[in-house]
């Protein structure tokens, strides 16, 4: 492989393979071609993804929600028109509920967006194939790392490349072949379940454009979401072990049911196709070493409870793709890369505090009274609106929320909040 073969930055004609066609993997791969066209270096890039998304033969299990700043993402770092025309519906707040209280979230941010994410990945994949990345629909079956280079088999043959990006989800068979061949292991994973629902049009042209964000007292379910689309929504559960009885318990609750009433006609439950898929919720261990390098879910590179997911891997693939080209492809150059991923990695442990403290207010019912308090508080609602959408990480929301001064600001509220609880129980009957 010639000069290609050095461990320092990528050089003109260096190979690189890209397994996993998502956002993480198509972001990896646009960068890096308009990085070596800029430098007048071009590599060849290989893409590697098992699901053809064009004329939706296959499916993604994901809410498809796009937030800010996915434009800027899109043309700075990728040079990739933001696609307007697959927006389905734009996002105006958050609506978050527990089984008995519910608050309106919103905020001056830049809009949210969702859409179909079959459309946008097929969109991301066009605009690579355009760009003269080769693509495959083909599963990797094994890799090979050698001293000068790594050898990819897959169902259509083998190649020989200088550097591997993994960037396939939680896909359980790729990770096995990355954990044979390196000292990768993957994250850990909460399970998901996705469903969708086509209520009549006059429903839905009234639904409006919020996202309905639930944290229910039901075990085993840790929140759920209700996504306005064009025609129809998109419903999705999380949990360590949630499963179709999970899923139906969810749909026929009376929380969900204040939302979407149609879900329960029987006939039409019945009717529902559920998908199953898992997000991380941990990070991933040796997610780069010598001639590899691993980007988004699959390296556990996402926000917790899973916001921004098609951020995080657009710019863990962009981060990914310019220490290959500035720093090079060994363990020891990748870890450049793991300081540009510490603007993630950093926040996980306040994300995994914000996590249990959630399911331990919500499963005892004493996010009530939170929400009642952010009802009157303004920075409350802020809070609770950044913790639902990821628009701020969650160590500023938990420094902002140990601002003594606020405390003592919030006192009175809560005494005030106190007072009220039993009338309103009373007035529910419990």
């Amino acid at each position: 492989m010639g000069s290609a073969s050095s461990l320092g930055p990528l050089k003109a004609g260096a190979h690189v393979v890209v397994i996993g066609g998502g956002p993480g993997g198509t972001g990896a791969a646009l960068a890096l071609e308009k990085m070596a066209r800029e430098a007048q270096r071009p590599l060849r890039i290989t893409l590697f993804e098992g699901k053809v998304f064009a004329g939706e033969q296959h499916f993604n299990q994901c809410a498809g929600v796009l937030s800010p700043p996915i434009e800027a993402t899109l043309q700075d770092s990728l040079g990739v028109v933001f696609p307007r025309h697959l927006i389905q519906r734009e996002i105006t707040g958050y609506i978050l509920h527990t089984d008995k209280r519910s608050i309106y979230l919103t905020s001056d941010d830049a809009p949210t967006y969702s859409v179909r994410r079959i459309q946008f990945d097929n969109y991301l994949l066009e605009q690579a194939r355009a760009r003269g990345i080769r693509i495959f629909h083909s599963r990797v079956t094994d890799l090979e790392f050698h001293a000068d280079q790594v050898i990819v088999y897959s169902d259509s043959g083998n190649s020989q490349a200088d550097v591997v990006v993994g960037a396939f989800g939680g896909d359980e068979g790729t990770a096995a072949v990355f954990a044979r061949a390196t000292a990768y292991r993957p994250p850990q994973f909460l399970s998901s379940i996705v469903t969708k629902v086509h209520p009549v049009a006059e429903m839905m042209n009234g639904f409006g454009s919020c996202i309905h964000a639930f944290l229910p007292r039901m075990g085993g379910i840790e929140f759920g979401a209700v996504t306005p689309k064009g025609n129809h929504l998109t419903i999705n559960i999380a949990g360590e072990n949630v499963d179709t009885d999970r899923m139906s318990q969810f749909l026929t609750s009376s929380a969900v049911e204040r939302v979407v009433p149609c879900l329960h006609n029987p006939q039409g439950e019945r009717d529902l196709a559920f998908f199953k898929g898992r997000f991380p919720i941990s990070q991933a261990h040796a997610f780069s070493g010598d001639r590899y390098v691993i980007v988004g879910d699959a390296a556990g590179l996402v926000r917790p409870f899973k916001g921004k997911g098609v951020n995080s891997a657009l710019v863990t693939g962009t981060w990914a793709a310019k220490t290959m080209m500035t720093d090079g492809v060994s363990a020891r150059a990748f870890r450049q890369y793991h300081v540009a991923c510490r603007e993630i990695t950093d926040d996980l442990p306040y994300g995994k505090a914000m996590r249990a403290l959630t399911i331990a207010l919500s499963k005892t019912g004493l996010l009530d009274p939170i929400i009642d308090m952010a009802v009157y508080d303004p920075r409350l609602r802020r809070a609770l609106f950044d913790a639902v959408s990821a628009h701020r990480s969650y160590g500023s929301i938990v420094k902002g929320m140990l601002d003594v001064r606020w405390g003592v600001h919030m006192l009175p509220l809560l005494a005030r909040v106190a007072w009220a609880q039993p009338a309103k129980q009373r007035e529910s009957g419990t």
